[in-house]
């Protein structure tokens, strides 16, 4: 709920030792003996990041998960250096500080301006009554954010060298497939056939732009009236690329009230997208389409694909978890989740938007 940290959880512990006197070096104006602290934000289930206090000053540290990590995947360097270019267009992004590469604690991470607000994550804010009012405010500022960011011009940044937006959505498809396939932990029914269905229907992509492929309640923070977007955050998977891969990525991560079973994670209670006012993934992309102007007559695949690539993620985790690399209890049931999640893929491929 608000950005809450957490004592740091076993085996995710920083070297303070290590990593202060670097910060120390690098940012001159910070007080030699302040009083230090560290501790692990509780959220996000991928990199890890921390709250560094020294004295009054505030830095967020983010850094790859512990273990063996998929090829390109928890790319410091890369996400450091999309934020570098897009804050300065982008106010919601937070201002990148510092970068270090494995020699300090054997991992790279790099330091971000600590934002202030609300994420939203299991539920609202004690202080806050849920409206039909309040749904339909946050889940607007969630399109009009996503339109701002897919009208940014990234001819005018670095990511025309860092990225290929040509043929970019069939590079995604095959690449969550192998991803997919390469962290089964056994066999999941219907994953040839949704294979199949996919790779058979891919549509011709729009006018590529800069898109955030992972934005979802949680990577987002409102202030405190929650009627602006503050922050957004985890730009480790930004690229140039089809911006309805993005819009089909967060409407894939909206659960509506009466959804199936199966888009439910086993452990969760009723998701914040399925407050009273919170648009339908119907409405989430009626309203983007009306703002953006995009035509999305083709949503339909790309909603699919979502959940592939949502299923890829969780698998991915939960292939960690099980050989022992994380002992974070919150994985334990992701490979039903991604199940499942391939099993709505299918129902998907015979519906039409």
């Amino acid at each position: 709920m608000l950005s809450e940290t957490i004592p740091i959880r076993e085996g995710e512990e920083l070297d303070e030792q290590k990593i202060i006197p670097f910060i120390k070096e690098h940012i001159k104006e910070l007080p030699k003996d302040a009083p230090v602290s560290i501790k692990q934000f509780s959220a996000g289930r991928s990199n890890l990041t921390y709250l560094i206090k020294i004295g009054e000053w505030e830095a967020v540290l983010r850094r790859p998960p512990n273990g063996p990590v998929a090829p390109k995947a928890h790319d410091m360097e890369r996400e450091y250096t999309i934020l570098k270019e897009v804050y300065q267009f982008f106010p919601a992004a937070p201002t990148p500080y510092l970068l270090a590469d494995e020699s300090i604690i054997g991992r790279p991470f790099f330091l971000m301006e600590r934002k202030k607000g609300i994420v939203l994550d299991e539920k609202l804010p004690d202080y806050i009554t849920e409206t039909k009012q309040l749904g339909k405010q946050i889940s607007e500022k969630m399109v009009d954010t996503l339109v701002q960011l897919h009208s940014i011009d990234y001819t005018k940044t670095k990511l025309v060298t860092m990225t290929k937006p040509e043929g970019f959505l069939e590079r995604q498809v095959h690449g969550w497939i192998k991803r997919f396939e390469m962290a089964k932990t056994e066999e999941v029914a219907q994953f040839e056939k949704l294979k199949r269905w996919l790779v058979s229907n891919i549509p011709q992509s729009p006018e590529p732009t800069i898109i955030h492929y992972d934005y979802k309640l949680n990577n987002i923070m409102f202030n405190d009236d929650l009627n602006e977007i503050v922050g957004v955050f985890d730009w480790e998977m930004t690229t140039v690329g089809d911006p309805l891969a993005d819009l089909g990525v967060v409407c894939g991560y909206i659960i509506e009230k009466d959804d199936s079973e199966l888009l439910k994670q086993p452990d969760e209670q009723r998701p914040l997208t399925a407050m009273p006012g919170f648009m339908t993934r119907r409405e989430f992309i009626e309203n983007y389409a009306k703002k953006s102007g995009r035509d999305v007559r083709h949503m339909n695949f790309y909603l699919t694909f979502a959940y592939l690539k949502l299923a890829g993620i969780l698998q991915q985790i939960y292939y960690r978890y099980k050989k022992g690399q994380t002992k974070d209890e919150r994985f334990k049931y992701l490979n039903v989740y991604a199940k499942n999640l391939i099993q709505y893929a299918i129902e998907l491929t015979s519906e039409k938007f």
